[in-house]
């Protein structure tokens, strides 16, 4: 039942899809040839050849796109939309440019790119709006009750038990546990709401008498030699067995897996920024931004060099050495907010609420961060990003690195300007350990939204530890 469901929704999604397809299509249209938004209206080519390229290419194109993608995979367990609008900003990327080959390969001149641009533009956020639409609605069907998957839970260890919670504190994912498989003497017990209905030895018998759409094995690592009997029983009914390893706790937010000839091997960090597209759609953003951020704060960056000139001995800009992508030392630029001091005295002290230190108007700029305004031209020569983990001084990086477990992890992406630590107030003298965690969790969730996000917080939210 439940895979025919997947089946009627994947035809409703595509249908969905190609109407989107045509809608944004006649946008587009419209926007190129009857207005002049974007040139005198005309035509070089009839309203029916497009209709005809449509049909013929447009719409297989971006299906097939969407099918490769894995845009009609079933997406239970994602709770946001900002996977999949990657994944769609991806596709109308892709079909652009695509469109453009086969227009150069059919020799067509006479269509119009600035179209096709359009049309990859408005199908993105059409497209975005229509699986946010139909996720939400989803989401709330299985919170109320329908469209279960029935689950039956093989172990009694916390693993199984903390699985079961996790199901049980997130309705939206739209599973039932039906119960519980353990020793015998737990038989009967309950746990998380959850009854057990039976021991190991049962499996057989319970899965001919009952219909489970999954079945999970949460079991120790002391009994990992009973897996293959286990499995084997789920694939007697045709069930698929599926285990949550008991070394889970090495995983990364997003486990991912390599293949060496027939060997699956799990790598135990997964970065979405080792993928080159990923790593394309930041520096482009971030290159924009930062020009962006240059030109609008260029006055502010003018006088605050006159002030600092004016108010105290030394240069302007400051710069000193951090630790960036890879573990590799770069020099970070700061308007000068301190009084000059010895290289030495300087590499091993935080900056403190009162510093000393600190001149009168570096005291102001420190606590607006306008000394940071500099760290864009870090940007333009990519040492930096806008968005990632704040980058530490070799000294005090010898030290973490030491004492703070996973603390290199944040090497693994480029430092930024502000980050998911900074908007959670981890910034200054504040806690190490609590900071590697939040910059932990953006290196292994990264995604455009996100950033995004932390763009426009950092701008809206005043920082207490600032000084």
């Amino acid at each position: 039942m439940i895979r025919e469901n997947q089946r009627l929704l994947n035809i409703a999604l595509v249908l969905i899809d190609v109407f989107v397809i045509v809608i944004s299509l006649w946008c587009s249209i419209w926007l190129r040839f009857e207005t002049t938004l974007f040139g005198p209206i005309g035509w070089h080519i009839s309203y029916q050849t497009y209709i005809i390229f449509m049909l013929l290419v447009i719409i297989p194109v971006y299906l097939i796109l969407y099918f490769a993608f894995g845009l009609y995979k079933p997406r239970r367990t994602y709770k946001n939309i900002f996977s999949e609008a990657t994944q769609i900003i991806k596709v109308n990327i892709l079909a652009f440019f695509v469109f453009v080959a086969v227009l150069f390969i059919i020799n067509q001149p006479n269509f119009s790119r600035l179209m096709f641009f359009l049309l990859a533009f408005i199908a993105t956020f059409l497209g975005i709006i229509e699986r946010f639409i139909i996720r939400s609605f989803l989401i709330q069907m299985r919170i109320n009750n329908k469209n279960l998957k029935h689950i039956l839970i093989v172990g009694d260890n916390d693993l199984a038990f903390s699985f079961a919670r996790k199901i049980k504190e997130n309705p939206y994912l739209g599973f039932s546990i039906s119960g519980f498989l353990g020793r015998p003497e737990n038989v009967g017990k309950t746990v998380e709401g959850v009854k057990f209905i039976g021991a190991f030895k049962d499996l057989d018998k319970i899965l001919e008498k009952n219909r489970f759409d999954r079945v999970v094995l949460a079991i120790p690592l002391m009994y990992y030699y009973r897996i293959n009997e286990l499995v084997e029983s789920c694939e007697k009914v045709g069930i698929k067995a599926e285990i949550i390893p008991d070394y889970i706790r090495y995983f990364p937010a997003q486990p991912s897996v390599d293949m060496i000839e027939d060997i699956p091997i799990i790598n135990i960090r997964y970065v979405p920024l080792d993928d080159s597209f990923n790593k394309f759609l930041k520096a482009i953003s971030d290159y924009a931004i930062a020009i962006i951020a240059i030109l609008i704060t260029s006055p502010i960056m003018i006088i605050t060099a006159i002030a600092i000139k004016l108010t105290s001995k030394g240069p302007i800009i400051f710069k000193q050495e951090r630790i960036g992508l890879n573990s590799k030392p770069f020099m970070m630029y700061k308007f000068r907010s301190m009084k000059v001091q010895d290289p030495s005295d300087e590499k091993s002290e935080w900056t403190t609420k009162d510093d000393p230190r600190k001149t009168r108007v570096g005291d102001f700029i420190r606590r607006t961060s306008i000394d940071e305004l500099p760290q864009f031209f870090n940007v333009l020569k990519g040492q930096m990003s806008v968005v990632g983990p704040r980058p530490e001084r070799p000294f005090f990086v010898d030290q973490f690195k030491e004492s703070i477990p996973k603390y290199m992890v944040k090497h693994q992406v480029k430092p930024g300007l502000t980050g998911w630590a900074q908007i959670h107030g981890c910034r200054g003298d504040t806690s190490i350990k609590k900071r590697v965690e939040y910059d932990i969790e953006y290196v292994e969730n990264w995604h455009m939204g996100l950033d995004l996000g932390i763009m426009i917080k950092t701008v809206l939210k005043k920082n207490p530890n600032a000084y």
